[in-house]
């Protein structure tokens, strides 16, 4: 176990290059301050990465990050929702809060599949890999960024880590990605979203009436642990595989 100040301070932390490709990002992009810089310590801890890495920067010093008009959160650690701290419009649950860290430091505890990272509006699960991802019926490789697509159900491989991830958030992919996924008014019904909604779509995205024309479907906001719920049931009713845990939200 490492201590706190061997996370902390470091050579080149990785914070100052984030905030410059933030700066220049291709895609709609706003970065939400750190509201509880000691919640952000804590997050680090409990991650037991540094603030070399980009995900310790974000960490440490972020309360995270909403891409293409809010269709994407990706968590930071330091959001103050463990912290007593008034809700601000906008603001994103933290990394701790999303996966269930423990209260107070624990050094046994991990994210036993992975550390969820990201959620879309469609309920989509961004995460990176555990250490044993064919243990919890994952593809991939540990430490690899995934994709639980509402679509198919399934986790994705997107064959890249966390930083690599991030650059590819920035350089306006989402486009492509969601290609068959997004309607025409898409940007009006995400911005309005508050950061505990999703929009659910009907007849479900995995259906094939959905595939056949998303723009036909109906679609209205709820909260996400209503989608992210609706999306293990039809996993365990469907099958064949549980996809685990999928975040709190």
């Amino acid at each position: 176990m490492r201590q706190l100040s061997e996370l902390t301070d470091v050579d080149e932390p990785a914070w100052p290059l984030l905030q410059e490709q933030f700066a220049n990002s291709s895609a709609p992009l706003e970065s939400l301050p750190a509201r509880a810089p000691e919640q952000g310590r804590a997050c680090l801890l409990q991650l037991q990465v540094t603030a070399r890495s980009w995900l310790g920067a974000l960490a440490l010093n972020s309360g995270g990050l909403t891409v293409d008009g809010g269709w994407l959160r990706v968590y930071g650690g330091a959001t103050g929702d463990r912290d007593g701290l008034p809700a601000l419009p906008g603001a994103l649950p933290s990394l701790a809060q999303v996966n269930d860290f423990p209260a107070a430091f624990d050094p046994a505890w991990h994210p036993a599949a992975g550390l969820i990272v990201g959620h879309d509006v469609l309920g989509g699960v961004f995460a990176l890999n555990g250490h044993d991802p064919a243990a919890s019926g994952r593809p991939g490789d540990p430490g690899q960024m995934l994709y639980f697509a509402p679509d198919s159900l399934e986790w994705e491989a997107l064959e890249m880590g966390y930083g690599a991830w991030l650059t590819w958030l920035l350089s306006g992919s989402l486009a492509q990605f969601y290609d068959g996924l997004r309607w025409p008014g898409w940007q009006a019904e995400a911005a309005a979203l508050e950061p505990s909604q999703g929009i659910a779509v009907y007849p479900y995205l995995w259906s094939k009436e959905a595939h056949a024309d998303l723009a036909a479907t109906s679609r209205r906001a709820v909260p996400m642990t209503e989608l992210l719920g609706l999306s293990r049931d039809f996993c365990l009713q469907f099958g064949p595989n549980d996809p685990g845990f999928l975040g709190s939200v």
